[in-house]
């Protein structure tokens, strides 16, 4: 019975419709599944530095001459798997990038909540804050801030709090486009007659805010926070790739294709051509989902 109201559901219906929505769905599934599964389905360990064989470095694709089946997609500099650095680099890539969107999402939502219901100056000073930010590309707040925290924090620990740094980095630089939806959907559902009802039997502004509110600007914020994951993954991986992100002992999408970079000349374009594929379809394929799931809850577009 549930599974039939799933499938009869409206937005199982308009999933159904959309065969390039189907393919982003499935291409999401395989990625966010080889991530999280990968230290069991990996074909080896990438961080087990005893497993590894300088000897075995460099090797090609299976396909191609001199390539073995061990490596289907080649061997890196230091004789790792190619495949089974991405599937963890990508498990970390997921891994920040939904942190980060969670930590934005709760911080921007809060913050808009607060301004549209309460107004007044909190509302002023909140908006001003985020015209700041605005101003700046969200890679230069993110760079700022993780700047800021190498700076602050003992050398010695930095790889240790590299992935929290960049989780609070992308967050900061990402919960104005959440603050701001929340203030407009709130300063129209405030005016509502169930909100003055609320009021009139005496109902706290924060019950009021958290009951009657929140859950109907949740909309849009969803879908914000659909797309956003995708940004935030390429934040991650475009600081990795500077080198501000994760160490190269912790390899991240980003981060392996700034160490397969320096031997793309050399003839070893595997080493980064298969990682950036691997980004490539991730984001793109989370975009797709994102711009069916803003489509499909507009009533406009029904």
């Amino acid at each position: 019975m549930i599974l039939r109201r799933l499938w009869e559901h409206e937005l199982a219906w308009s999933l159904r419709r959309s065969p390039v929505t189907i393919v982003a769905a499935l291409l999401t599934l395989a990625c966010v599944a080889g991530a999280v599964f990968s230290p069991w389905i990996s074909p080896q360990d990438p961080f087990d530095a005893a497993a590894l064989n300088l000897n075995d470095a460099f090797k090609p694709p299976a396909w191609l001459p001199g390539g073995e089946r061990a490596y289907a997609l080649g061997s890196d500099d230091q004789g790792r798997d190619v495949l089974s650095t991405i599937m963890h680099g990508a498990r970390i890539s997921l891994g920040v990038g939904l942190a980060s969107v969670f930590f934005a999402l709760a911080l921007g939502v809060t913050l808009g909540l607060l301004a549209g219901y309460l107004g007044g100056p909190l509302d002023a000073i909140i908006m001003r804050l985020a015209d700041i930010q605005l101003s700046f590309p969200a890679i230069l707040i993110a760079l700022l801030i993780d700047g800021v925290a190498r700076v602050a924090l003992p050398p010695a620990s930095h790889d240790r709090i590299a992935i929290p740094v960049l989780v609070l980095s992308i967050g900061f630089a990402g919960w104005v486009q959440y603050a701001r939806t929340v203030r407009g959907s709130t300063m129209v559902e405030k005016q509502k007659e169930y909100v003055q009802a609320a009021r009139v039997i005496g109902r706290r502004p924060l019950a009021i805010m958290l009951a009657h509110v929140l859950p109907n600007v949740m909309g849009p914020v969803l879908v914000i926070g659909t797309i956003h994951v995708a940004t935030a993954i390429v934040t991650e991986a475009t600081l990795s790739f500077l080198g501000v992100g994760l160490p190269p002992t912790r390899p991240s999408l980003g981060t392996l294709i700034r160490v397969g970079n320096d031997f793309l000349f050399s003839g070893e374009w595997w080493i980064t051509v298969f990682p950036g594929v691997a980004l490539v379809t991730l984001v793109l394929s989370v975009n797709l989902l994102g711009d069916w799931l803003r489509d499909a809850l507009n009533p406009k577009l029904r």
